[in-house]
Parts: C-alpha cells; sequence; structure tokens
C-alpha cells in the first residue's frame, strides 16, 4: 500500500499546523503513523536545520544549500522514513523533494535535471500523494512574519522569510507548475481559510488517499 504523503507550500500557507493536526486525527483513528520534517527528522538533519534555516555569520551559496538540503534528505530517508514504510506506517512528511524543486529550481534558479539526479542519488523516493497549501505570497509572508514575530528566546528560522518577494513568488509558481505536471500525486488545497476549515479538508484527501 502506499503510504508517503508530503504537505508542501510557501512560507505561511499553515502546511505545519495542519501536519500536526492530521497527526492528531490519525491518532485518534488508531492508523499507524509517522510525522517527520525536512530539513530534520534525525540528529544530523536536525543540525543541518539549523544551518540552513537560520542567519549566522556566514553565507551559504545555492549549490552549498542544496547539498546541505541532500544530505539532510538521505539520513532522513534511510534512518527514519524507510524503516516507518516497511513497519507499513503512513508517513507524513513536511516538506520533501518538491521543495528542493520549488525553492532551489524555481526560486535559487537551479538546474532540475541536476536537482532530480541528486535526489535520486540521496534518497530514490517520491510521495505517493503531495497536499500543497496554496495562498497568495503576500499573505503567506504577512503570516510567517507574524508567527516570528511572536517567538521569543528560541531559533527564529527566518533565513527564507527574509528573502524577497519575487523569491517566494517564483517558489509559489514553481509549485504550481509542479501541481499541473503531477496532477495523479498532488492536490492543491486552498490555504486562505481558517485552520479547522483546511483541516477538514486534509481529511478529506486522506481519508480518499487511504481508501485508493
Amino acid at each position: 500500500m502506499n503510504r508517503f504523503v508530503s504537505f508542501e507550500g510557501i512560507e505561511g500557507s499553515g502546511k505545519s499546523t495542519q501536519i500536526r493536526m492530521a497527526g492528531i486525527w490519525l491518532e485518534q483513528a488508531g492508523i499507524p503513523h509517522l510525522l517527520t520534517d525536512e530539513p530534520g527528522g534525525t540528529p544530523l538533519g536536525k543540525k543541518i536545520r539549523e544551518l540552513l534555516l537560520n542567519i549566522g555569520p556566514y553565507s551559504i551559496s545555492p549549490r552549498a544549500e542544496l547539498l546541505l538540503f541532500m544530505a539532510a534528505r538521505a539520513q532522513h530517508v534511510q534512518e527514519v522514513i524507510g524503516p516507518a514504510l516497511k513497519q507499513a506506517k503512513l508517513v507524513l512528511c513536511d516538506r520533501f523533494l518538491d521543495a528542493t524543486l520549488a525553492y532551489q529550481g524555481y526560486g535559487r534558479g537551479l538546474d532540475m535535471v541536476i536537482i532530480k539526479a541528486l535526489h535520486d542519488f540521496s534518497a530514490n523516493l517520491l510521495p505517493d500523494l503531495t497536499l500543497l497549501f496554496d495562498l497568495p505570497v503576500e499573505a503567506g509572508l504577512r503570516r510567517a512574519i507574524e508567527r516570528i514575530q511572536r517567538l521569543q528566546d528560541v531559533c527564529l528560522e527566518d533565513r527564507f522569510e527574509r528573502e524577497d518577494l519575487s523569491f517566494h513568488g517564483q517558489v509559489r509558481e514553481g509549485y504550481l507548475a509542479l501541481a499541473a505536471a503531477h496532477p495523479e500525486r498532488y492536490r492543491i488545497i486552498d490555504a486562505s481559510g481558517d485552520a479547522a476549515e483546511v483541516h477538514r479538508e486534509v481529511c478529506r484527501e486522506l481519508t480518499a488517499f487511504m481508501k485508493r
């Protein structure tokens, strides 16, 4: 049975909130599952996450950024995602390959063929279902900035939020292009509504997916 679901979207799309709500729903339903995220999921991935998502006293070139994401993914799939799928768990992952294609491909302008080849080498795994939480860039960034302003004494993880509006626009366009190219895998969810409304749509999509 296909059991790998990725949650994707621009900054402030609410996908991280939705994956947590989906986890509670699955727990209540008694469905074996795993929630994980990228970059992260493993001790090595969390260290790489600190480098990638926080502003530091160093620069990260687009190519270095891509390779760091791939290193985190290689460890993530080997150590966490692969074993969970072998245990027949439903795996929900906050970002996966499509985030790399959208951010480093469409956003940074790196070669898509190279990105896909590196992914095949690092992970050789594709989601069976991708939920894309879509909303206008301005609305997403407004939400993201409000979230960051509420944080105190923690890592802000705001390196990508600080990119200019055109970058985020390219990322959103990239996601929508990927969804158009892979309609068999993608489901676009309107993320502009309130969390409860979006959650109901997520539950409908996951229910349909598990019945297939």
